[in-house]
């Protein structure tokens, strides 16, 4: 080969080699998305100021937040200069909580921020100092106020509505879901699958679930559910369906206790009745002796006066 073919052959492998490199990204397959860092949560502070013992604050949350909580205790007859502190969440310790608060203007401080972002960060939240005081904070969405507690009955066949309300005082919900309990688990009821079954009305504070062509088999818990963004409180209520039978059932069983009492009563009697007759028949055959001895006695007796007359 001479030289001027080796460095053409070159030249070509150099070209193809420079090829391969200018797109190395594989078709249809597209890049990886950028990371977008997360939307910081809001942030909202709530402070407690404690001069006894203990103290609960309820706080009510809508939304996730990012949530500081402040205690401030003035101290026991004891002021010392510096005491232990804590936090719990539902009765336990949180991890690495521990400090040591300091005795500052003559009152205890302690303060921790907590990212309440879903249901189980939702709780009880306590700030301890010592074993002498603390200042519970129970966190949860807004609590379904108006209920039943008795259940509702109806009957086979029929419609039954029923509702929940929340407070006026209460933050309205996003929205509302019902669920039905098959025994061992809550299934949510939805009325576009079964719409001849069920109807959801819902308006801002208030629902119902109206369940037509009732069945026995409809009898059980229902839940209905305010759905916030933080989480979803529920309340229940029972439904039972009976037939129509099932009211007569009391006074069928006193006609037959009224009928069973009649017969055993007829049938005393008669059992009574039975055991006078053979002696009535026996003075009744005494007094029909006695009567003809008696007729006899004066048949002779006439006689007698007859032949003395003669």
């Amino acid at each position: 080969m001479s030289a001027s073919w080796k460095q053409l052959f070159f030249q070509v492998f150099l070209l193809l080699v420079s090829c391969r490199h200018i797109n190395t990204k594989t078709p249809g397959v597209p890049a990886a998305p950028s990371l977008v860092p997360p939307t910081p949560l809001p942030t909202d502070v709530k402070s407690v100021v404690l001069k006894g013992e203990s103290h609960s604050e309820k706080i009510e949350l809508l939304n996730p937040v990012s949530l500081s909580l402040e205690c401030t205790w003035t101290g026991g007859h004891n002021k010392l200069p510096n005491i232990a502190g804590y936090w719990r969440k539902d009765g336990e310790e949180i991890q690495d909580s521990r400090l040591t608060v300091q005795f500052e203007n003559e009152q205890y401080n302690l303060k921790r921020v907590f990212s309440i972002v879903n249901e189980k960060n939702l709780g009880s939240y306590s700030c301890v100092f010592g074993d002498e005081a603390k200042i519970d904070f129970i966190l949860a969405a807004p609590e379904i106020g108006e209920v039943r507690d008795k259940p509702i009955v109806s009957y086979v066949g029929d419609s039954v509505v029923m509702e929940c309300k929340m407070g006026t005082s209460k933050s309205k919900p996003n929205t509302w879901i019902w669920y039905s309990s098959n025994g061992t688990e809550k299934v949510q009821i939805f009325p576009a699958g079964e719409p001849q079954r069920y109807e959801i009305k819902n308006e801002d504070r208030k629902t119902r679930l109206v369940v037509h062509s009732l069945k026995e088999a409809d009898s059980g818990l229902y839940y209905c559910g305010a759905v916030y963004a933080i989480t979803t409180t529920t309340g229940s209520l029972e439904l039972k369906v009976i037939t129509i039978m099932e009211p007569l059932k009391p006074f069928l069983a006193i006609v037959a206790e009224v009928v069973i009492l009649v017969t055993a009563i007829l049938l005393y009697e008669r059992s009574q009745s039975k055991k006078k007759d053979p002696a009535g028949n026996e003075a009744t055959a005494d007094q029909k002796n006695m009567l003809s001895q008696g007729e006899d006695s004066g048949a002779e007796g006439s006689s007698s006066t007859r032949q003395r007359k003669v």
